[in-house]
């Protein structure tokens, strides 16, 4: 089904029953869409000054109090532990496990971070007939690990994830202008072309989320994205970690146009 026209808190309740396990792009057309980190009290304050020192691949939009499911500003009413499609757990760095639902796995000393996801831009793009690649083909957004570093911060390590969306040359400066009023789901892109200067070794084979077509005429272009704490995670190896499945996001109640300059 197309959920591009569906609201936020429906589509949330459909996840929240197990009846939308799928990636999120192109759903709720509008509404801004975040990726998740939830880890204990005692990694809290690292992780929220590796996000300050990384802004790009980072950009918070809530925290959560400690120990709560609920969010105060982006999404009313909506639960952590259930209302994103699919989670991962990690131990010592290590991928442990997916769910559709982390209720039982939740401590009284977690806090969450809620972080803008570039499919909130993806909207905007579309209104100015930039195509959206993966949108078009029913895929999850192609995400790449680089050899770009992130600035440490206590125990947090580790080079950013990018998104790449192909775009024909002429379109790709409309595409940073509207992208780069948005710094608070990512911004500009991070990287034009030449993949392998930032470490990309096959465009083919995405680290994370699906392959798209590149068309002749058409450059690779590069967002910081919000899985780069899962690389971070995987680098960092803290006990017990838990994220969003790459492109399976929580979907705030934001509208994109309050996230702009």
């Amino acid at each position: 089904m197309d959920y591009s026209k569906a609201k936020p808190a429906e589509v949330r309740e459909l996840i929240r029953e197990g009846k939308l396990t799928g990636q999120t792009s192109g759903m709720c057309d509008g509404y801004a869409q975040a990726n998740l980190v939830i880890l204990p009290k005692a990694l809290a304050y690292d992780f929220l000054l590796f996000c300050q020192r990384n802004p790009k691949p980072c950009p918070l939009l809530e925290v959560s109090d400690v120990g709560s499911r609920l969010l105060h500003t982006i999404a009313e009413g909506a639960d952590i532990a259930t209302d994103l499609p699919k989670y991962r757990l990690y131990r010592k760095g290590e991928l442990a496990g997916e769910y559709t639902d982390v209720s039982e796995l939740w401590q009284d000393d977690f806090v969450s971070f809620l972080i803008g996801c570039s499919f909130s831009f993806e909207g905007d793009l579309l209104a100015a007939d930039v195509p959206v690649r993966q949108i078009e083909e029913g895929k999850n957004v192609p995400m790449y690990d680089t050899n770009i570093p992130c600035e440490s911060a206590g125990v947090f390590h580790g080079n950013m994830v990018v998104s790449m969306r192909p775009l024909p040359h002429d379109l790709v400066p409309k595409a940073v202008l509207i992208t780069g009023q948005m710094p608070r789901v990512h911004g500009a892109p991070i990287h034009i072309g030449a993949p392998e200067a930032i470490g990309i070794k096959d465009l083919a084979h995405p680290d994370y989320g699906d392959a798209v077509t590149i068309r002749e005429g058409e450059v690779p272009v590069f967002w910081p994205c919000g899985v780069t704490p899962q690389n971070v995670v995987m680098q960092s190896k803290p006990d017990f970690v838990i994220t969003h499945a790459p492109g399976h996001m929580l979907i705030t109640d934001v509208k994109n146009v309050n996230l702009k300059y």
